[in-house]
This record gives structure tokens, sequence and C-alpha cells, in this order.
């Protein structure tokens, strides 16, 4: 899976060909048409660089670059995407807190490779996964559930951290077993999956009784759904 890029960019030309460029280049690329839902989509995904364009309805660039700042769990890079050309202005973007600072009209192979220069420096530190607001971040040992924290036992977390790094794959409960028990030289039931299931719904799901997450696959074993 590649690194997760939001794009926040209100010309819509200008933002399908960069999604087109970065895909090119393997990363998984997020959309956002404006400021307010360049925030939801920050929320919802966590990414580990924003491409941000400071002239943005509704919420400008400004504010948006300041406020994912102000996140606690944040590790994100910026690079902001502009038609102000002035010194000045590159400077004060720079100060809010961005990594890069690119003029349109700028080449896409340009912009390839400032992304892949942040994210050297950056990006390597950015190893969190993140599907519809439930963030796991393996270096840290955290996760966040709609920015609210959650408390996991080891085994919970390696078995999260297990689906959410292989969405829609099925696993039977031998497999979860092996995953998350490799070294037991004792034999280990494999209802004791189930109970780690259990409890991990409780934390993650809005109705456990019913999981979209975790869901139960008839016959085979579960699977993680983003």
């Amino acid at each position: 899976m590649g690194q997760q890029i939001l794009v926040v960019e209100d010309d819509e030309m200008i933002r399908n060909l960069i999604q087109i460029y970065l895909e090119k280049h393997h990363y998984e690329v997020i959309t956002a048409a404006d400021g307010e839902e360049g925030r939801e989509a920050y929320l919802a995904h966590y990414p580990c660089l924003v491409l941000l364009d400071l002239m943005l309805p509704k919420l400008s660039g400004e504010k948006l670059c300041e406020w994912i700042q102000e996140q606690d769990n944040n590790e994100t890079s910026i690079i902001m995407l502009t038609a102000k050309t002035s010194s000045e202005q590159k400077v004060a973007g720079l100060r809010l807190g961005a990594d890069d600072y690119i003029t349109k009209p700028f080449s896409p192979e340009e912009l390839v490779a400032r992304v892949e220069a942040v994210l050297r420096r950056g990006g390597r530190f950015c190893q969190r996964i993140a599907h519809s607001g439930l963030v796991i971040m393996p270096r840290r040992g955290e996760v966040y559930l709609y920015e609210q924290p959650l408390k996991m036992t080891t085994y919970e977390f390696h078995l999260l951290y297990h689906f959410m790094s292989h969405p829609n794959i099925v696993f039977s409960r031998e497999q979860l077993v092996a995953q998350i028990h490799p070294d037991d030289e004792a034999d280990i039931l494999e209802r004791t999956i189930d109970a780690h299931i259990k409890k991990l719904r409780e934390k993650i799901e809005e109705t456990p009784a019913k999981p979209a997450r975790i869901q139960t696959v008839r016959g085979m074993g579960y699977r993680f759904v983003p």
C-alpha cells in the first residue's frame, strides 16, 4: 500500500492531473475541492502528505494548514500549491508550517520530485494506516477512532494492524492465530481469536452486534472492510 496523499485543490483539471501523476508513482491519493472538504478528508484518512492550494473556497489553505498543525496526532507533511509568487508570501506560507512551496504553473515531474523529497525527509515517520476515521500508528503503538484514543491490548493491537494492512482479505482463525501468537509453544484455541475479535468490535464498531469493519465470512473466517 502506497503512502496516502491528500490533494486539496479547487481547480478540477489541476486536481485530476496531480492525482494521475501521483497514482502513476504508486501513491494512494485522496482529493478535496475546498478547505472544508479537505478538513473532513484529513480526519477520515490522516494522510502522510497534503498538497494544499492556498486560495480555496469555504476555508482558506492558510487556515487549513494551521488547523492541521494543531492536531494532536499530526505527522503530516504539507506542500503548498499557489499562484502567489512573492518571496514574502512564500516565507509566510513556510512559517505556517509547510514543508515546501510550489508556485503555479508547475510541471508534474517537478511536483512528483518535490513530493518524493518531502516524504524522504519526514514521511518515513508516517507509518499510520487510516480507514474511515480509524487510525493505527504502529511506531507509536496508538489507535484513534475519530480522533479519540483507544486502549488496546497487545494482541488486539497486532490483530487490528494485520487486518488494516490487508483490507478486504479473508483470514481463517488458524491464520490469525499464527499471526498474533507466532512463538507460542502451547496450543492456542481458535476460539481465542473469536474473543479478541469480540473485544475489538466493542472498541471500533458503532454497533458491535452488527459489525461493519471486522466482518465474519461464514465458514472461512474474518475480513476487515474499510
